[in-house]
């Protein structure tokens, strides 16, 4: 493979807009309930009562994380599809699916720790973010990418972003990245930390 393309995720700075789900959503014109990607809320934290004054006081968070396919260095999802509709292109590691070849069998669903994958009832087909190969093509960067305001998510070759941003691939809400290698760089919001 001669690059991995990746996707970075400043989670310090999103405010849970979902410019990028709904940007995503328009561009792929997809029905209600299905999503490319997703933007989730977490919080946590407590409160305590200040013993000299009686005031309640916070200690709560709250963090987004904004997900779609992660195009997996060992992708589970391809692994289990009994067709090679779902493959791992070469030229830059990004997941795609054939529609052609895809017998929608959904194996490929539980097969995906991040629920990335969705199924087209009215097709009997899956379908998932393929990064945008058509933008990409002329030269532009995912939707995703361009619609945040806040200008968390960017993309590029992920040993790049690794360099620039450091290696973290899990904060709560993601599972253990060992199984799949996610193509994905997060900057983890200081209540989140990053567990890898």
């Amino acid at each position: 493979m001669s690059r991995q393309f990746a996707f970075h995720f400043d989670q310090r700075y999103c405010t849970g807009c979902m410019a990028c789900q709904i940007a995503c959503k328009d561009k792929n014109d997809l029905p209600v309930g299905l999503h490319y990607r997703k933007v989730s809320e977490y919080s946590g934290g407590w409160y305590e009562m200040d013993p000299q004054t009686g005031a309640v006081v916070p200690h709560v968070h709250a963090f987004w994380l904004s997900a779609s396919c992660h195009h997996c260095l060992k992708p589970s999802c391809v692994k289990v599809c009994p067709t090679d509709a779902l493959f791992k292109r070469d030229e830059d590691g990004i997941v795609i699916v054939d529609p052609e070849a895809c017998i929608g069998c959904r194996q490929c669903e539980p097969a995906c720790p991040y629920g990335a994958i969705v199924f087209f009832e009215d097709r009997q087909k899956i379908g998932k973010c393929d990064f945008c190969l058509d933008l990409l093509e002329a030269g532009k960067e995912p939707i995703c990418v361009s619609a945040c305001p806040m200008r968390v998510l960017n993309d590029g070759d992920l040993q790049t972003l690794q360099a620039q941003y450091g290696t973290c691939s899990q904060v709560p809400g993601l599972p253990d990245p060992d199984e799949t290698r996610p193509s994905l760089v997060i900057t983890p919001h200081r209540d989140a930390g990053c567990s890898i």
